[in-house]
């Protein structure tokens, strides 16, 4: 057998973030009876495999309601179908009521999931060496690691107490003009980011915009978390408080229905002019990049989303009415229990803290440790508890105290536990020489 040199392999192989996500799930492998605050995945005690087939039958039901005949509803389930998906319309409705997002169901196009809509943006906008992708710092691992697939230089915007800062984003996109690159496009996590767990508020959100178009960057805004807030407090979009065509908006439903359905969507309704001056929708443009990807994304899984969509009367926010209060709850007894376990006096002693956040899944506590794979390594062999570092999510690397906390897919009481494991570990390397 003939043997390859990794260094003749492309740098998507050895990407740290790709790498330091594989190194959690061998941890977690090794040490199966560690309680993991690492997973950001939903809790699967929602998710019955009988699901599947009811909404196979409603979506059935749906498109015959429709005027489709057996024949039609067959095709539509098992054979090739529009590269840009079938349940645009459906997802077109749910966002008009859920979140007074309101676009032509044209300007939708159906992926497989959520990453799959960040490459197909991506290989759209970018359009030459120079064009930069402006991100958070730090920053969700599946658009930097789509970046680094793609060769899309990547210019970082710190983020601050209240998310990406409007301000520092203009710097950055003048930064990086002055170096010779074109700042093209904004990844933006508004609604309870990953990894911080921070939200941008309403007024920061509508001066983000106006930076937007000041700088005439295209903003991607990923809102996989915006369903769970810890309250009822209305979160606009900003893809919603969009008036000019600023906002390409990425979708899943990964958290909100179940990640093995692998659907998620883009909202692409800004208008493309050709040289004849012919215009046509971004989205129909960007079905031919789409194409040479997954040539269209499964009409069985679509069929899954559109018939949970269908069952609860076209609103995502009303299919999750159980996972918004449980999710609630997860968070909360995870805040209660970093402040239980980890109290005052011990944090003003050895300089501990976390955020606060007003929602979705993560929180980030701050130590004087070195949170690298090596401490996650002891903490899961010597506590049973695992973690996140957060250095994983910043382009240097570089080892920093802070690590991530989920709290999606655990019941409390396994919450409470993991977090009073966490806390005995932190506490036994403070008072413990460096090893």
């Amino acid at each position: 057998m003939i043997e390859l040199d990794r260094a003749d392999l492309h740098a998507a192989i050895t990407d740290p973030a790709a790498t330091s996500m594989t190194f959690l799930n061998e941890v977690a492998g090794r040490f199966p009876d560690a309680i993991s605050l690492a997973a950001g995945r939903p809790y699967e005690g929602f998710y019955d495999t009988a699901d599947v087939t009811t909404f196979l039958d409603a979506y059935a039901e749906h498109l015959a309601a429709r005027g489709a005949d057996r024949a039609a509803v067959r095709t539509q389930l098992m054979q090739y179908g529009r590269t840009n998906g079938q349940i645009h319309g459906l997802i077109a409705a749910m966002l008009a009521t859920d979140e007074g997002i309101r676009v032509p169901p044209e300007a939708v196009v159906v992926t497989a999931g959520c990453q799959e809509a960040m490459v197909i943006a991506l290989r759209a906008l970018i359009a030459g060496p120079r064009d930069a992708l402006l991100v958070p710092s730090p920053c969700y691992v599946g658009i930097s690691g789509a970046a680094r697939l793609l060769g899309v230089p990547m210019v970082s915007v710190p983020e601050g107490p209240g998310g990406l800062d409007p301000t520092a984003v203009a710097v950055a996109a003048r930064d990086a003009r002055r170096a010779g690159l074109r700042p093209r496009a904004l990844y933006a996590l508004p609604n309870f980011a990953n990894p911080s767990g921070v939200s941008m508020p309403v007024a920061a959100r509508r001066q983000l915009l106006a930076v937007a178009a000041a700088e005439d960057l295209i903003i991607l805004e990923d809102d996989p978390y915006g369903l769970f807030g810890l309250d009822d407090t209305p979160r606009p979009t900003l893809k919603a408080l969009d008036e000019r065509g600023q906002v390409i908006y990425l979708g899943s439903f990964a958290k909100s229905c179940f990640p093995g359905a692998r659907v998620g969507f883009l909202v692409a309704d800004q208008a493309v002019v050709d040289r004849d001056g012919r215009r046509t929708l971004l989205a129909d443009e960007l079905a031919s990049v789409k194409s040479m990807l997954t040539v269209n994304t499964s009409a069985i899984a679509q069929a899954v989303i559109g018939g949970m969509l269908v069952l609860a009367g076209g609103s995502l926010r009303a299919a999750n009415h159980d996972k918004i209060a449980f999710y609630r709850r997860n968070l909360r007894a995870l805040l209660d229990a970093l402040d239980r376990h980890l109290p005052a006096p011990l944090r003003e002693r050895y300089g501990l803290s976390w955020n606060v956040p007003d929602g979705g899944f993560f929180a980030v506590l701050d130590t004087p440790l070195p949170a690298d794979e090596a401490l996650v390594e002891r903490s899961a062999r010597e506590h049973g508890v695992l973690w996140t570092p957060m250095s994983f999510f910043y382009a240097d690397g570089a080892p920093s105290g802070a690590i991530r906390l989920s709290c999606s897919w655990l019941e409390p009481d396994r919450i409470d536990e993991g977090v009073r494991r966490l806390a005995a570990f932190v506490t036994a390397e403070l008072v413990t020489p460096a090893r």
